[in-house]
């Protein structure tokens, strides 16, 4: 039988019980009723409650009901499972024909249904490759299949290709083929940055992501970010100070202590500031592990484009970089005309969109890393 099939037959059942219970209770009907008064309490703490999955109410708007639940909901009603007096069961009655026929609800979409299971089956395999990073564990295509995809093996590619996104731009880690034929993936970090935020942490949730994250800010920003700034993308992913996250634990002391005390960051109070406001830099740590280059290379990939697409910051990028290579060389001789004048066409260039504006796009693509 059918789930809507069954909800039928519930109320069904319903409609003929009530008129052989009232024709016999006539006579009989107030101690019948003190008798239920006294078997079945109206508190919500009453024995039926854990049989009871909600009002409307009670039911948060983001939970939408499944069929199964929507039947277990009408046959496990109050009104289902037990005796209704004839009084009561005359208002009720008159009361839904002055209101009209009850309109039956619209069966679900099957394409959000699938919709829904495949975005579920993306947090599963993320929460799989998680696990394979902090194990230090390689992981094939057929293992993925097996443990989590199942029986939506044809939506795999898609999956997989969600999954990697999230893996990058949450967790700064990169799902890399190792092996074309046996389709074997390792998992190995964005960037070189030896730390991942796992040291001394039971969650055991690497936390290089949000570390690039606020250093492309701070870069982007003019080498320094206002932690307004910073706050503002970071509630973009549903991270908020003060708030517990399953991924980053408490969100304020990573930034403002542990990264800082780590020597990624420098957490300072901007100078001359009354009420006193506070920005982020890089800090030595940073500079030592990585460049201005690679943390825009990151970004550019979380964008779906390339470095060369922010003129301005690729060429701050690019001399730094220089400066680097010739301070490693000795070689003290500054930057050449044809640098000087790549500088000033990209001066000239269209005005670049804000990092804001770039990870607000970004978010938007990957919304489903975020829920």
């Amino acid at each position: 039988m059918s789930l809507g099939q069954k909800s039928e037959h519930c109320k069904l059942e319903e409609d003929l019980r009530a008129p052989k219970e009232a024709q016999g209770l006539e006579g009989v009907q107030a101690p019948m009723a003190e008798k239920e008064e006294s078997s079945f309490p109206s508190s919500p703490s009453s024995s039926l409650t854990p049989l009871i999955l909600g009002t409307p109410e009670e039911v948060p708007a983001t939970e939408a009901l499944s069929p199964l639940q929507s039947s277990q909901r009408a046959c496990f009603s109050p009104t289902a499972t037990t005796a209704t007096p004839s009084s009561q069961s005359d208002e009720n009655s008159r009361s839904q024909e002055e209101e009209g026929p009850i309109t039956p609800q619209a069966p679900p979409d099957p394409e959000s249904l699938l919709s829904d299971e495949l975005n579920k089956k993306v947090a599963e395999l993320v929460q799989f490759l998680c696990v394979r990073y902090v194990t230090k564990e390689p992981t094939t295509k057929a293992e993925m299949l097996t443990n989590v995809i199942k029986e939506h093996k044809g939506h795999f590619p898609a999956i997989f290709s969600e999954v990697c996104e999230c893996m990058e731009v949450v967790f700064g880690i990169k799902v890399k083929e190792v092996d074309p034929t046996s389709h074997s993936y390792v998992l190995v970090k964005t960037l070189d940055l030896t730390y991942d935020g796992m040291l001394n942490d039971d969650q055991g949730t690497p936390k290089t992501g949000l570390l690039l994250l606020i250093l492309g800010m701070i870069f982007m920003e003019g080498n320094r970010a206002p932690e307004e700034d910073i706050w503002e993308v970071l509630n973009m992913m549903g991270v908020y100070a003060g708030q517990d996250d399953f991924i980053y634990g408490e969100p304020r002391k990573l930034i403002t202590k542990d990264l800082v005390k780590e020597h990624y960051l420098e957490y300072r109070q901007v100078p001359h500031s009354d009420p006193p406001h506070y920005e982020f830099r890089w800090g030595p740590r940073a500079y030592a592990e990585t460049s201005k280059m690679k943390v825009l290379e990151f970004f550019a990939e979380i964008s779906g484009t390339d470095p060369t697409s922010f003129p301005s910051w690729y060429e701050e990028a690019l001399r730094d970089e220089r400066a680097q290579a010739r301070a490693a060389t000795g070689d003290d001789t500054s930057a050449t005309a044809s640098e000087s004048s790549s500088v000033m066409r990209s001066s000239l260039s269209c005005p670049e969109r804000s990092p804001k504006q770039i990870l607000q796009s970004s978010f938007e693509d990957n919304s489903q890393c975020f829920t």
